[in-house]
């Protein structure tokens, strides 16, 4: 073989794994949208495929169904949150903080739409033995993250239960913007900062 019909052929390997990749990604998003508009339960693999652009049988070329493409998607934005709170360790403990906030209230997915495609994927978990050990690895690496940032508490008891106190405020708060109106992001986001200081002062 020549080395124009080696590059040649690696070219279009290269072109199949970016379409290939690029397929994905949409059906990702055709997901995420029909879960944000119908929900989970209500919607099929013929709505994902509609709206990827595609058959039902090509989608299934890339997954195995609609539990598969939720189950990666869901480990894909967890790594994806992971990595940020990681980056966060080089930050001074109350900037860790600070920065957490802004992440988690303020961020890209901080609006009602995306808190209630959160609480559909953790509804799912529940009976979804891979959506469930995400989650719960996702919750193991936070409440680290957390125990790390609270490392200068008076014990590892203190600052494991500031870890836990900070992550249920994480996940309770924006819980509470989505089903309680008398609450807004601003709202939580001043709550959790506020409270997540005060632990770390300690």
């Amino acid at each position: 073989m020549s080395k124009t019909q080696v590059t040649s052929t690696g070219s279009a390997r290269g072109s199949r794994g970016s379409r290939g990749k690029e397929r994905r990604r949409r059906i990702f998003t055709a997901l995420h949208d029909c879960i944000i508009r119908s929900g989970y339960g209500r919607t099929t693999l013929a709505d994902v495929a509609q709206s990827a652009g595609m058959t039902p049988s090509h989608l299934l070329y890339y997954f195995r169904g609609k539990e598969d493409i939720l189950e990666q998607y869901f480990a894909m934005v967890a790594a994806r949150f992971l990595g940020h709170i990681e980056a966060f360790r080089r930050e001074a403990p109350e900037q860790q903080i600070r920065s957490l906030a802004d992440l988690w209230f303020r961020g890209e997915t901080s609006n009602r739409r995306e808190i209630g495609f959160m609480l559909e994927c953790f509804g799912v978990a529940v009976h979804n033995d891979v959506l469930q050990a995400t989650k719960a690895d996702f919750d193991q690496r936070c409440k680290r993250h957390l125990r790390h940032t609270f490392s200068a508490a008076p014990s590892e008891a203190a600052a494991r239960d500031a870890a836990e106190i900070t992550f249920s405020l994480m996940i309770g708060l924006r819980s509470a913007v989505y089903f309680d109106d008398d609450i807004g992001l601003a709202d939580a986001h001043r709550l959790f900062q506020d409270t997540a200081l005060r632990l770390c002062q300690r």
